[in-house]
């Protein structure tokens, strides 16, 4: 597994409009901390949350957002961690390309680093019903 910081990320997405950027935080995490925003390179992020014991689940929702196995998969979470994990879990069902963004979506490893305090696109959504 490759692993990038959130702009080279962003520089990825820019020059490969085949890669997917897969923010594997939590519905609640979305709504409060904010989402990337790809619009202004005509996409969307997918949001498909990574935990423990869902596997199945996940992965589901995995092969519907990247139904080829040599798909350039770029994983995203808070501080680099639960996307480590879910980078692993792709790997070991078959995905070829897959990249680990270690500086997450927050700035967890210093001033200016992750997606977020980087500058780079963001969107807040709220849950339903909030």
């Amino acid at each position: 597994m490759r692993e990038v910081v959130a702009k080279q990320a962003w520089d990825i997405l820019e020059k490969d409009p085949q890669s997917v950027l897969i923010d594997v935080r939590t519905p609640m995490e979305w709504a409060q901390i904010g989402l990337p925003e790809l619009e202004t390179i005509g996409r969307s992020a997918f949001c498909i949350t990574w935990q423990p014991g869902m596997e199945e689940t996940f992965l589901q929702a995995l092969a519907a957002a990247a139904p080829e196995k040599n798909t350039k998969l770029l994983f995203l979470c808070r501080s680099g961690m639960r996307s480590y994990n879910a980078g692993v879990f792709a790997e070991a069902v078959g995905y070829e390309d897959v990249t680990n963004i270690v500086d997450g979506f927050e700035d967890k490893h210093g001033p200016g680093t992750g997606w977020r305090a980087g500058g780079l696109p963001c969107a807040y959504r709220p849950l339903s019903g909030s």
